[in-house]
């Protein structure tokens, strides 16, 4: 069974995060052996100190208002492995061990399973 990993962080280095008007900030989470994105959601305070502390993630749900525990009701838990922060301190990025059938409420193994378009390429326009 996976387990994750406890991250210390200091009260500082949260606080030094920048959280938009709502006080979220968005969490991009991947795959720690295939490096897949698998979903992205949000996250307040709590729900990141309660994350770093059990090593389980943890997010905000802005429809419900309230915190979710990824895989309590659908078994699809998440461990964290990896925890990053980018260059503007606005957006979170989560390497973790996915349990289950994958991240995605449909059922998918990851939330972007779907691309526009056909992908036939096109020529660049002369300049």
């Amino acid at each position: 069974m996976p387990t994750g990993v406890r991250i210390d962080v200091t009260p500082a280095r949260i606080h030094s995060l920048t959280f938009n008007m709502d006080g979220l900030i968005p969490a991009i989470v991947q795959d720690h052996e295939t490096r897949e994105v698998l979903m992205m959601a949000w996250m307040n305070a709590e729900s990141l100190h309660l994350t770093f502390d059990q090593g389980r993630m943890v997010y905000w749900s802005r429809s419900r208002r309230e915190l979710w525990r990824k895989g309590d009701t659908s078994g699809d838990r998440q461990f964290v492995r990896e925890a990053y922060y980018d260059c503007d301190s606005d957006c979170l990025l989560f390497v973790v061990e996915q349990e289950g059938a994958g991240a995605c409420h449909t059922g998918e193994r990851s939330c972007f399973y779907r691309s526009f378009g056909d992908g036939e390429l096109v020529e660049a326009a002369p300049a």
